[in-house]
């Protein structure tokens, strides 16, 4: 995958998942759908998806520097 998508999709996973970590996007959102009991479980997926989003961007920028 080219170093320049791979970066774009990192970036744009991570303000995604960060906005949904540290607003109450996700919360009001199951809320209004009747899940509100997942609200609980949310830090479980979200914490490890921002690293993981983190890493590709990261990883992208230092392999786009080095070529």
């Amino acid at each position: 995958m080219q170093s320049k998508k791979l970066a774009k999709i990192g970036a744009i996973g991570t303000v995604i998942v960060a906005l949904c970590c540290f607003t109450p996007v996700l919360v009001v959102l199951l809320g209004v759908l009747g899940l509100s009991a997942l609200v609980g479980y949310l830090d479980l997926v979200l914490l490890p998806l921002l690293g993981v989003f983190l890493a590709v961007t990261i990883y992208a920028l230092v392999r786009r520097t080095r070529i």
